[in-house]
């Protein structure tokens, strides 16, 4: 095999390890249940968000250095560091570790041991966490190097089967603007901010394999690729088998109860064994490098005064007291906090990804603040955006993030930047 071939399959691997969050399974399932019929409108809107949009940033971060301080820097230091520690809280304490928590206590405790306690299960979960990260062993790392391909040919399973065998016969379910909500479902993997973070480690990886420049750049996109196939193929399986299970559910069925179902209408009573364990053990192995990379940056960011310790226990805590939400109640904190995170994201790797056609970093500033400020507006109650097109739709910050870059392009006429000089 070349070394490129064998490069683009390792690497490809390692961005689909990276992306594939067992909690991430949840949503394609639910949303082919709520959509039915118009599945293939919803598979493409979450396709779009929830596996281009993090291809696209590592992609926009490779323009630069690599890393996500490259394109962030060019609105300031003062705002890529506040923004990165946003980032940086949602995909750890506030968001995505205490998902992992929920979802296993919901997938791989709750069916089989339905008298054990919320707080009680939660709480072994995260001593099991800090166990591993204080202790750094390569148990984990192990369990991780075999769950991912474990947890792949499970899934592969159920979507080959309940493609071949359906589960029940797919219904309209007179699901409106099935599209641009399937776009925002894509949001809640958090792919998108979790690439923008961990860009560094592919194009470090790629460096140190001895590519540059163009190589570098066609490298990423095969790598990406061979991930993005992947993860559509999950992705969008899960979003059709979502729709046979239409009849078969009612309105109060969580999330992860629907993939309890499917896995038990496909593989039996063993099902939502397997598919609880595997995704239990897949999710700790998830938040453990979540624990472990969050408690780094704040230390680093902090100049050592948050000890790496102290920040462990701390994200733990946090994380303990918004797990015991739920999986659904969490995903609805979620909602108000990634629809201000997610403009300012997009913006800055859309405009770093154009760099090409978009290099004035002036109206490049003001259409990133512009997208903040309306992403703000639009979770703020009593505030009516629908005036604005697309605003009805849920994205109410596209049209005047990109009027403000081109007033600020009239406006600042000499201010025009390559990544190389900001």
């Amino acid at each position: 095999m070349k070394k490129n071939t064998k490069d683009t399959i390792v690497i490809g691997f390692a961005l689909f390890s990276m992306f594939f969050g067992a909690g991430n399974l949840i949503f394609p399932a639910f949303l082919g249940n709520k959509v039915g019929s118009q599945f293939l409108a919803a598979i493409i809107g979450f396709i779009i968000t929830g596996v281009g949009l993090p291809f696209l940033a590592i992609t926009a971060c490779s323009m630069g250095d690599g890393t996500f301080d490259s394109i962030s820097n060019r609105i300031g230091k003062r705002f890529s560091t506040i923004l990165t520690i946003l980032l940086f809280m949602a995909i750890g304490p506030m968001l995505a570790i205490p998902r992992t928590a929920a979802t296993t206590f919901e997938l791989a405790i709750t069916p089989f041991f339905p008298n054990i306690p919320p707080i009680v299960a939660m709480i072994i979960y995260f001593l099991i966490n800090i166990f591993f990260v204080f202790k750094s062993s390569s148990v984990i790392d192990t369990l991780g190097k075999y769950l991912t391909p474990t947890l792949i040919i499970l899934l592969g399973f159920i979507i080959i089967k309940g493609l071949l065998i359906p589960i029940d016969k797919i219904v309209s379910t007179n699901a409106v603007n099935v599209f641009s909500s399937s776009l925002l479902e894509g949001y809640q993997t958090m792919d998108a901010i979790a690439a923008l973070l961990f860009a560094g480690i592919i194009t470090k990886s790629l460096k140190s394999k001895g590519y540059r420049n163009k190589e570098m750049s066609s490298m990423l996109f095969k790598s990406s690729a061979v991930a993005g196939i992947g993860l559509a193929f999950v992705y969008g399986g899960l979003t059709y088998i979502g729709a046979q299970t239409v009849n078969l559910t009612s309105e109060s069925l969580g999330k992860t109860e629907i993939l309890i179902l499917i896995s038990k209408s496909i593989l039996g009573n063993l099902g939502p064994i397997l598919i609880g364990t595997a995704m239990g053990l897949a999710c700790l192995t998830t938040s453990i490098g979540l624990l472990s990379s969050g408690a780094e940056f704040f230390e680093k960011v902090s100049k050592g005064k948050l000890n790496y310790k102290l920040n462990v226990i701390i994200i733990s805590i946090v994380s303990l007291v918004i797990a015991t939400l739920g999986v659904d109640k969490i995903i609805v904190l979620s909602v108000p906090i990634l629809n201000v995170l997610y403009p300012v994201a997009v913006t800055l790797i859309v405009t770093s990804f154009l760099n090409n056609l978009i290099n004035n970093i002036n109206a490049i500033r003001l259409g990133t603040y512009t997208s903040l400020i309306f992403g703000i507006l639009s979770i703020i109650p009593g505030i009516n955006l629908t005036f604005i097109p697309l605003a009805k739709l849920g994205f109410p910050w596209v049209l005047p993030t990109v009027i403000a870059i081109v007033i600020g392009c009239m406006l600042f006429p000499n201010t025009y930047k390559k990544f190389s000089e900001v």
